[in-house]
């Protein structure tokens, strides 16, 4: 995927500041609190060697696309799309929805409109999961996003599987924009079905040498995951992501 538009000269935290990712969490702030342009001056993430270095400058542009793609969809249908937040942490972070930490995964808190992440999962996601690259990686974060455009539209269900796989086809979605705008390459669209797979709920519990049980499932299987993300991607309409309705997940 392409990184054109982010000027490497940029300070990360002024990048982030204008792209709307929070990097509080990583410079000691306990929480969600007022925008980072209303505060003083933050320090600046370490640089040079530092490997998170460059994905912040990645994650700071993937989350400007995604969600000016979701805002001009908002718009072209007559409605309002109010931005969501990106928040970078280490470790453990408070939110909106108590206390969370690393461990969990990237996540999305309704009641406060951000979603969180620990950078360190695109690392075990590469190393441990078996899905590398950048394309990858914009997958979980637009899936998060995916999220919050739930929380927009009023989206409800108490089935979680059929939660998740309605933010997989978001996120389809918005890489069937990336890809008419011609931000993807050659691969891409493989490195997200590879993370999709790898990420399904089948699959996680064979790794962790447990015998696979649907009924435990709260994401969706592997195929189920592909299925949406690519159905997201080959229409890029949010109306074949109606994942509420299907009698075939």
């Amino acid at each position: 995927m392409t990184g054109g538009g982010i000027a490497v000269a940029l300070v990360v935290v002024v990048v982030a500041q204008l792209f709307g990712v929070d990097l509080s969490g990583l410079l000691g702030a306990g929480g969600p609190g007022p925008s980072s342009q209303s505060q003083s001056p933050q320090p600046e993430p370490p640089k040079g060697p530092d490997p998170d270095h460059e994905l912040y400058e990645f994650v700071s542009y993937v989350m400007k696309d995604i969600q000016d793609t979701f805002d001009a969809r908002f718009t072209a249908d007559g409605k309002s799309y109010e931005h969501a937040k990106l928040v970078v942490f280490t470790q453990v972070i408070d939110t909106g929805c108590g206390r969370s930490s690393a461990a969990i995964g990237p996540f999305y808190c309704p009641a406060d409109h951000r979603a969180y992440i620990d950078l360190s999962f695109y690392r075990d996601l590469r190393a441990r999961f078996g899905a590398p690259g950048d394309f990858a990686q914009a997958y979980v974060l637009a899936h998060e996003i995916g999220h919050h455009l739930q929380n927009l539209m009023s989206l409800r269900s108490k089935d979680s599987i059929r939660i998740e796989l309605q933010a997989d086809c978001f996120a389809g979605v918005w890489g069937h924009e990336a890809q008419g705008k011609k931000l993807l390459e050659a691969g891409d669209l493989e490195e997200a079905i590879t993370a999709a797979a790898a990420i399904g709920d089948d699959r996680l519990q064979r790794e962790a040498g447990r015998e696979v049980n649907p009924e435990t499932f709260t994401h969706g299987s592997s195929s189920q995951r592909v299925k949406w993300f690519r159905r997201g991607f080959d229409t890029g309409r949010f109306e074949a992501c109606d994942t509420y309705t299907a009698k075939d997940l």
